[in-house]
């Protein structure tokens, strides 16, 4: 008997408990969220910071090709091969520092770029009343595309 009326209220207990959750999943899902969906590449492919920090880094990476010319013309000048490895060490040195700078400074901009097109998507989202802002390449279906309103405020 005793057995039985543990048994009883466990059942009870857990019936209970799974009840109260599927009535806390019911009222949250019968709260209706507003979605907004933007094509972040698109935004990104026509935002002209990014397209100037592409520039930018374009030009930095010729530059670093003509430095490359400069240096493999002065280690050809070179007559020993104590002098060429001396040079080459010293060349090797400074091209990594320069590599360094050059990745280092294309990645600071661009969070900087990314924590710009973040604010306006966020600032415009709020603006428009939507409580929940997705990338369009992860929803298959639903939510309001304010791509086009964002390209304005990027541009």
């Amino acid at each position: 008997m005793r057995t039985q009326l543990k048994t009883t209220s466990l059942i009870v207990l857990v019936l209970g408990l799974g009840l109260s959750l599927g009535f806390n999943n019911f009222a949250m899902a019968s709260e209706v969220k507003k979605i907004a969906v933007v094509d972040v590449n698109k935004i990104v492919a026509s935002s002209n910071q990014v397209k100037a920090l592409k520039e930018e880094q374009e030009k930095k990476m010729q530059d670093l090709q003509k430095w490359l010319t400069t240096v493999r013309e002065d280690v050809a000048k070179q007559k020993t091969k104590e002098g060429k490895e001396k040079l080459i060490a010293k060349y090797d040195e400074t091209f990594a520092k320069k590599q360094e700078a050059i990745k280092k400074n294309y990645a600071e901009k661009l969070m900087a770029i990314d924590r710009n097109i973040s604010g306006v998507i966020a600032k415009e989202a709020q603006a428009q009343g939507y409580d929940m802002v997705l990338s369009k390449g992860i929803v298959l279906y639903g939510g309001d595309d304010i791509t086009s309103e964002i390209e304005k405020h990027i541009k």
